[in-house]
């Protein structure tokens, strides 16, 4: 056997459908496309939303509220997690992208109150609540407030 002795079983390979190339070839003239109509048309066979021309869901249903673009959201943190962490008293967001409690490079952070901490913790964050800010500083601990991320 030699190299071009090779070629593949009859009808595993089938030629390329010709359009428009005359109706001799019985995809002459509409290109199997048919007469007029939306598939007739170039570019219009799936337009994203279009439902027969029925009024779309989306233009339907009513529209309401508002989205703030310039709203500033935080990571939430608590106390208790933080309290876990026996290997460090220092925290800032540094810190906590290294314990994989912060993602994203320009997240802000907020410190809540919810468990218990029995050891005094310097923390640098963007808020606190009122009840994380007494934690802290009854246990012997800081609240510094920092700026921007």
């Amino acid at each position: 056997m030699n190299l071009h002795d090779l070629h593949p079983y009859p009808g595993a390979k089938t030629k390329k459908k010709r359009l428009g190339r005359g109706h001799g070839s019985g995809h002459g003239k509409t290109s199997g496309k048919g007469h007029k109509g939306l598939l007739a048309r170039s570019g219009r066979a799936n337009q994203i939303g279009f439902e027969g021309g029925q009024m779309p869901l989306a233009r339907r249903l009513p529209k309401r509220g508002f989205t703030n673009i310039f709203r500033i959201e935080y990571t939430v943190i608590n106390i208790q997690t933080l309290a876990a962490q026996e290997a460090t008293s220092n925290f800032d967001p540094a810190v906590f992208r290294d314990l994989g409690l912060l993602k994203g490079r320009n997240s802000r952070v907020k410190i809540l109150g919810e468990g218990d901490i029995t050891r005094p913790l310097v923390i640098e964050a963007h808020k606190f609540s009122g009840s994380a800010k007494q934690k802290i500083e009854d246990a012997g601990g800081q609240v510094k407030v920092i700026g921007r991320a």
